[in-house]
């Protein structure tokens, strides 16, 4: 195989196990309330905390932080992850664990870093290695609920929790290990830029970042948004949990090898630019007619379309190797890892926002869902608009 796609294979793998740790503590939600004494609404805290944590990323990104060495800033990333794995199931006091898991979100900074790295070893194959790496964040999703289930699920003893949470970080060290035995190292600049080619002062910065931010909105809600709200058995709903990540992992694939034929077309940096915006605009279209399915199905409550309905949603993450390739195509060398940060920064401020304002305004079936659509529809519009700026590479040369 070549060696830049045995990089991309291995780059997902790592992202897959620091991933495990997004749902596993609350699929042992029982074991953790007997254990800690605590209340449901309490046990939400952690995953507030976990999605906080990956908005703080990327305001780190900005920083010395993971900036120099690459191995040197993917192996403090995963140690985000993974030293939190070992230490949550032997903290003695429930908000010393929610802490750890709000660094737990770090992880996600692995996505950004990787846009350096595969900007450097691509240029039209940018959006297909890119969906193929956040398929591991989905891949990842799946491993850490098998695991947890596999360890006796919310029923499961301490002892039990803690093995899986051992092995599970074990496995991260184990992961980056190989990873780093394959990939080659490089220097993510560190030097000050002037005003002029200051990302944050650059118009199409906010507006592309918030292109990607509606898709968020329905990543991190639709699965907590339709457990509540559905009248489903409780395996009927794991399934269509499972359902929910195996679609986006499936689609965040195939919309990046459609990006990357649609960037063959041409090379240049507006043509990379095209194919990304072409993408965006078709995945937020197709999720459109997907919530639609899914919106008369829980209504109906039909399972079986409502299987459909998730599966085709699911092509809402489509727009993510797109989004994740633009940094490279659309800003100057010199300030483009800078910009995969901002881009990040903006966009998964859905994370911080999206579930509590989902909490408090979802009532019914049918405000939730207008609200998803209503973000497909400003994600297209968004689209519109950055398509007609200057891109700051233009702009600044």
């Amino acid at each position: 195989m070549d060696k830049r796609w045995s990089t991309v294979l291995i780059n997902t793998l790592l992202v897959a196990s620091g991933f495990g740790t997004m749902h596993m503590l609350e699929k042992f939600k029982g074991a953790v309330l007997m254990h800690y004494g605590i209340t449901e609404a309490m046990m939400g805290y952690q995953q507030t905390a976990y999605v906080v944590g990956l908005f703080v990323a990327f305001l780190l990104g900005g920083t010395s932080l993971f900036k120099g060495s690459f191995k040197r800033s993917v192996a403090l990333i995963v140690s985000f992850a993974a030293i939190p794995q070992f230490l949550i199931p032997f903290m003695p006091n429930w908000w010393g664990v929610v802490a750890l898991r709000f660094f737990q979100g770090f992880i996600v900074a692995l996505i950004a870093v990787f846009s350096n790295q595969i900007a450097r070893l691509f240029v039209a194959e940018r959006p297909f290695a890119k969906g193929i790496i956040l398929s591991g964040i989905f891949w990842g999703g799946i491993y850490g609920i098998n695991l947890a289930k596999w360890a006796g699920g919310s029923d499961a003893s301490w002892s039990s929790v803690t093995q899986a949470f051992l092995i599970s970080a074990v496995l991260m060290y184990v992961m980056l290990a190989i990873w780093w035995l394959f990939v080659e190292d490089f220097e993510i600049p560190k030097e000050e830029h002037s005003s002029k080619a200051n990302v944050w002062k650059i118009p199409f910065t906010w507006v592309f970042g918030f292109t990607f931010f509606p898709a968020l909105w329905v990543v991190f809600t639709l699965g907590s948004f339709t457990l509540h709200n559905v009248h489903f058995s409780d395996d009927q709903v794991a399934n269509l949990v499972m359902t929910l990540e195996v679609s986006m992992a499936l689609w965040s694939i195939i919309m990046g090898y459609l990006g990357y034929r649609l960037s063959l077309k041409n090379t240049s940096n507006r043509g990379l630019f095209k194919a990304i915006v072409s993408v965006m605009t078709l995945s937020y279209a197709v999720t459109f007619v997907g919530l639609f399915i899914l919106w008369r199905a829980i209504s109906a409550n039909d399972y079986t379309l409502a299987l459909l309905g998730i599966a085709i949603t699911g092509i809402v993450q489509g727009t993510g190797p797109a989004f994740w390739t633009t940094a490279p195509a659309a800003y100057p060398k010199e300030i483009y890892p800078e910009a995969s940060f901002a881009l990040g920064l903006i966009s998964n401020s859905a994370n911080a926002v999206a579930p509590n304002v989902m909490f408090v305004l979802v009532k019914s079936v049918t405000t939730g869902m207008v609200i998803y659509i209503g973000m497909t529809l400003l994600g297209i519009l968004l689209l519109l608009v950055s398509s007609r700026m200057k891109l700051p590479i233009e702009e600044l040369s």
